[in-house]
C-alpha cells in the first residue's frame, strides 16, 4: 500500500522537478541523496552493509531499476503528460508477470491471474483512451511513449532479478541496506550519463522544483523504494506489480485536484474496472 500511494504521487513531483532540473540530472542528485542518506543512517546504527563482493550485483540492480526503470520514466515525463505516463507504465504487470513465468521455479501464470491482468489494463486504457493519439505530441510525445516502455522492461527484468536475488545468496542481507546501495550505485550511473549529455550547464533550482526533489528523494526514494524493495523480497510477483495499477488512478486524481483537470463518468467507470482486476490477481 505504500509503495502504490507513495508512487503514484512522484509522476506529479518529477513534472514539477522538471521545470527547471534536467531529467537524468534529477533523477541521479535524487538517488544519490537517498541512498547516501540511508547508508549514513544504517553506519550510524552499526548495521552491516554489503560487502565488495556484493557489488556488483547491486551495481546491476541499480542500473536496471533506477537507471532504466526510473530514468526512463523521467525522461518520458519531459514529452508526455505526468498522468500518461503513469498509465503507460501500467504495463509493467504484463512484463513482471510474463518475465517471472519464464525463469526457472517462477510463479506461474494462472488463468484468472491473466484475466485479472487483461481487466485491469483494459481500465487503464479505459482511462485515457480519449487522449492516446499517435503522433498528437510529434516525435517528443513518440520517444517518450518509447521510453516508458523502456523504463517497464527495465523495472521488469530488475525486479524479476532481484527477487531471485532474495531467494539465494543474499537472502540473510539487510533489505535496507541493499535498497541503500542500489540507490546509490543507480545515481551514479545516472550521473555519468547526465554529464554524457552536459546536462549540468542546465541546472537550476527554484522554490517549487527543490521542494519537489526533496520529497522524491525523501519519500519517493527512501520510504518508497525501501517499501518495494521489502514487497519483492515477502510477496508473490503479480501481488507487487499491483501498484502499477494504483499510480495511474492516483496521477489522475492529483490531476483533477491540483491541476485542475476535469473528472468524468468515464474516469469513475475506469477506476472501478481496474479495481476489479487487481481483486482477480490478488486473488488468483
Amino acid at each position: 500500500m505504500i509503495v502504490c500511494v507513495v508512487w503514484g504521487t512522484t509522476y506529479l513531483a518529477i513534472r514539477i522537478a522538471l521545470e527547471s532540473i534536467p531529467p537524468l540530472l534529477m533523477a541521479a542528485i535524487r538517488w544519490i541523496a537517498a541512498g547516501s542518506i540511508l547508508i549514513l543512517a544504517l553506519k550510524l546504527r552499526g548495521q552491516r552493509l554489503p560487502g565488495p563482493r556484493a557489488w556488483p550485483a547491486l551495481t546491476l540492480l541499480g542500473v536496471l531499476l533506477l537507471g532504466f526503470g526510473n530514468g526512463a520514466v523521467v525522461w518520458a515525463e519531459q514529452t508526455v503528460a505526468s498522468g500518461l505516463t503513469a498509465v503507460l507504465v501500467a504495463t509493467v504487470p504484463f512484463w513482471m508477470v510474463g518475465i517471472e513465468a519464464m525463469t526457472p521455479g517462477g510463479d506461474p501464470i494462472t488463468l484468472r491471474r491473466l484475466a485479472g491482468l487483461v481487466i485491469g489494463f483494459l481500465g487503464i486504457v479505459l482511462l485515457v483512451w480519449p487522449e492516446i493519439r499517435v503522433g498528437s505530441g510529434g516525435t517528443g510525445f513518440l520517444v517518450g511513449v518509447v521510453a516508458t516502455q523502456v523504463a517497464a522492461v527495465g523495472w521488469a527484468v530488475g525486479s524479476a532479478y532481484a527477487r531471485r536475488r532474495g531467494r539465494t545468496s543474499a537472502e540473510q542481507e539487510n533489505v535496507l541496506a541493499t535498497a541503500a546501495f542500489e540507490m546509490l550505485f543507480g545515481g551514479g550511473v545516472l550521473l555519468v550519463a547526465a554529464f554524457a549529455l552536459q546536462e549540468t550547464s542546465r541546472l537550476a533550482f527554484t522554490t517549487r522544483t527543490a521542494g519537489a526533489l526533496a520529497y522524491l528523494t525523501g519519500v519517493g526514494a527512501i520510504a518508497g523504494f525501501t517499501a518495494y524493495a521489502y514487497a519483492l523480497k515477502h510477496l508473490p510477483m503479480a501481488t507487487v506489480s499491483l501498484y502499477a495499477y494504483v499510480n495511474p488512478l492516483i496521477a489522475v486524481v492529483l490531476g483533477t485536484v491540483i491541476l485542475r483537470e476535469p473528472f468524468s463518468a468515464r474516469m469513475g467507470v475506469a477506476a472501478a474496472v481496474v479495481l476489479a482486476g487487481m481483486a482477480l490477481v490478488k486473488e488468483a
